[in-house]
């Protein structure tokens, strides 16, 4: 199939891989110069604008928030110049609201939209093993499968309006910071109790809990290895679960509490470590010695 993609970061990049591993022919287009040549070394074309990019059967894009989406494909103009009967898949973690005007300005254009925001990281993204969560028409969704299917072993259908795949997006990632800040929590309380951290990780993922974020962000607590990006983007996509609890008149109170925690480790200079960064957050609250980062 001829596809263009569109954002090509670290996520963007192993996608877009696993796309020529499959076969199909990819068009890229990114601003930074570098993920380009990166990709036209892999074997994409590189169009000269996004417009270049959407000239195919679909278009495929991965761009990091609403500010992003927004410019590229209403503020540029690219939905407009988007031929009529091609498909765009979307996989950022984007609002419910921005979802929703895209889904209308998509079908005013006679363009498919799909939303298909995943869960994983680049390691698993470079694997395709990724998981996708989608919102679509049913048509729009069997034409794209197989550029699904290249890129990761699952894909969920969660109904026909494309807003439902972000709502269930940012609900997942709400599960996930919160589970990370329950394990930087109790990773403090046992440090002043002179716990073995390690050995407490240990136990508790090996019977209660061995869910795999679980035993990957406890771990890496335990070891103090903060290294890599991410308490930043959680953050963000806290704020749009607040947003979307907001606007559908959903009380969530532990979401508050746990989006100030990232905050709290923003403001502290943490903001660039990964989500088991955390740790160091809660370990400050409890005046315990600093681990390093």
């Amino acid at each position: 199939m001829r596809i263009g993609f569109i954002g090509i970061g670290l996520m963007g990049s192993a996608m877009v891989r696993n796309l020529l591993r499959a076969g199909h022919a990819v068009t890229v287009w990114d601003r930074s110069a570098a993920n380009l040549d990166a990709m036209q070394a892999a074997g994409a074309e590189v169009a000269p604008s996004p417009e270049a990019a959407g000239a195919g059967e679909a278009l495929l894009s991965a761009l990091p928030n609403d500010q992003a989406a927004r410019d590229v494909f209403l503020g540029q103009g690219l939905l407009r110049a988007l031929p009529p009967g091609v498909v765009h898949v979307n996989h950022a973690t984007i609002s419910v609201a921005l979802a929703r005007e895209l889904a209308a300005q998509h079908s005013g254009q006679g363009v498919g939209y799909v939303a298909a925001p995943m869960f994983g990281r680049p390691d698993v993204a470079a694997a395709g093993k990724l998981e996708f969560l989608l919102g679509g028409s049913p048509e729009a969704i069997a034409r794209v499968r197989p550029l699904l299917e290249a890129m990761g072993s699952r894909s969920w259908t969660l109904g026909d309006a494309p807003d439902c795949a972000n709502a269930a997006k940012m609900a997942g990632n709400f599960m996930i910071a919160a589970a990370v800040e329950a394990m930087a929590e109790a990773l403090a309380l046992t440090r002043a109790y002179g716990v073995d951290t390690a050995g407490f990780v240990d136990f508790m993922t090996h019977n209660l809990f061995r869910a795999p974020i679980y035993q990957s962000y406890g771990r890496q607590m335990a070891a103090q290895d903060y290294a890599g990006g991410g308490i930043e983007i959680v953050y963000k996509d806290l704020s749009l679960v607040m947003d979307a609890g907001s606007a559908g008149h959903v009380p969530l109170p532990l979401a508050s509490v746990v989006r100030d925690s990232f905050l709290e480790a923003i403001a502290a200079g943490d903001g660039g470590l990964n989500l088991s960064g955390l740790a160091r957050t809660a370990a400050r609250r409890a005046n315990l010695p600093g681990p390093a980062a």
